[in-house]
Parts: structure tokens; sequence; C-alpha cells
């Protein structure tokens, strides 16, 4: 198995953005008395797009918990230091950041006026836990300013032998979790078209696959938080050695308004 470094992943996704240009946006006409579409299917659902992997490695199984290792290491490693077949030595963090800049230019205050997967609509809270409703690329940019600040925070990711992490760390990396499983989800439910286009949809489909892997195996979201996209998990990890949690609930979530 041939293993991608960090700058091999990192240059081709930069290679990827740079064409964004060429990727037309279609206009959003009025119906002019017609009566509406029917609603659009899926594109990412469709088999010949979820097939795309950059690698075909057992994701199950490199989520799992090493022997003899400290589980809050763990996490701490793989939300920092995610070790993959496919991204050496790089954070996860980073890559989701890196995956949301290759179509941050369609992502835009007027295209995307709600931070929305499907028809579930995401609110930012503020320090002060004032209820805040954003555009997509303002609440991406309070997820990834938020989450960078936690990640260099030597208090709450200690660095140096024999610090000690805090007995909040579980809730914070659960919270740190919750945050990019909803960038993903908006990638794919608003800009899966331009990812098709940049021919980023097996980075994209490697990225989810491995991350919902690693939320499940160690409890870090709610399921009822990612029903908006069991449809995609179910095929996407099925065939990880991973059974969908909740996907019956799939229904219920499609008018549910998360609230963050």
């Amino acid at each position: 198995m041939v293993f991608l470094s960090q700058a091999v992943v990192h240059d081709c996704l930069l290679t990827k953005a740079d064409s964004r240009a060429s990727v037309s946006q279609k206009s959003k006409g009025k119906p002019n008395g017609k009566k509406p579409a029917p609603e659009e299917k899926k594109l990412y659902l469709e088999p010949e797009y979820t097939k795309s992997r950059i690698t075909d490695f057992e994701f199950k199984e490199l989520v799992m918990l090493p022997r003899e290792i400290d589980l809050n290491e763990w996490l701490a490693s793989n939300i920092t230091t995610f070790f993959c077949v496919c991204f050496s030595a790089t954070t996860f963090f980073h890559h989701i950041n890196l995956q949301y800049s290759t179509i941050s230019e369609f992502c835009t205050g007027e295209s995307c006026q709600t931070m929305a997967v499907c028809n579930t609509q995401y609110y930012w809270y503020d320090e002060r836990g004032k209820k805040i409703k954003c555009t997509a690329p303002q609440y991406v940019d309070f997820v990834m300013s938020s989450v960078q600040k936690l990640v260099t925070d030597e208090d709450v990711f200690p660095t140096k032998y024999g610090k000690e992490f805090p007995n909040s760390f579980e809730s914070l990396v659960k919270k740190i979790c919750k945050y990019l499983f909803h960038v993903l989800a908006h990638i794919y439910s608003s800009h899966f078209k331009e990812t098709l286009a940049l021919e980023l949809h097996g980075h994209l489909n490697t990225l989810y696959t491995h991350f919902i892997l690693f939320i499940r195996e160690f409890n870090l979201v709610d399921p009822k938080e990612t029903t908006v996209m069991d449809d995609l998990t179910e095929v996407l990890c099925s065939s990880s050695g991973s059974s969908s949690n909740g996907s019956s609930n799939s229904a219920a979530a499609q008018n549910h308004v998360k609230e963050r």
C-alpha cells in the first residue's frame, strides 16, 4: 500500500483549489409561474461518486484505541495529529479546513445565507451564550477560529511531558467534533457539485469516512446530531465495518433545526 505524505495531499488539494475559477455556478432563476421543480437528487449518493476514495484502507481498525495508550492522549493525537494511511502526520482539523477552502469561493453570504444542511439549520452561540443566526461562511469562520484557539492552547491540548489534560477535555473534544461535522455536512449538502468539478470527492469521501468511524468509536457526537447525513454514512461506512447508528431516525431529522 502506498502511503501519501502530507505534502502530496496538501499540494493536490491546493492544485485543485487553484482551478476553482473554472467551476461555474448555475443561476437560480425564478420559476416564472411554473410549478417548482421536484427536489433534486442528492448527487453525493450516486454510486459512481460514493465509491471514490483515495485509499482502500480499513479505517475501522485504524481508529481503535491501541493497547497501553491513554484515551485522552489518543483523542488528542487524532484531533491534532491525526495519523492516517492517506494523511501522514497531519491534522484532522487542518484537512477539514483545507477541504472547505477549496470551495469557499462558492460558499458566500449570498449563496449560503444560513448555515444549512438539507433542511437542518445551525446557529452559533457566542461566549456569552447569545444565539447568532449567521451565514454559512460566517459560521465556518467561527468554527475554525474557535477550534484553532483550542488546539493551540497548551492548557487544553498539552504537549509538554507530565502536564495533565483538563477535566473538561472530553467535553471540549466532543464540541470540536460536532463543529467539524457541521462543516463536512455543509460541503456535501451545498457544495458537492463544486467538489465534484474539482475532482476532490475522493478526498472528501475518505475524510468523512475516517471522521465518522472515529467519532462513533468513542461516542464523541450524539447520533441524533448526525442523522441528517445518515444516508451518506450508511453508504460510505457500511463497507468499513460499521453499522449505521440511528439511521431509522433520518426522516425525523429532516425538519429538525439544530442549535449550537
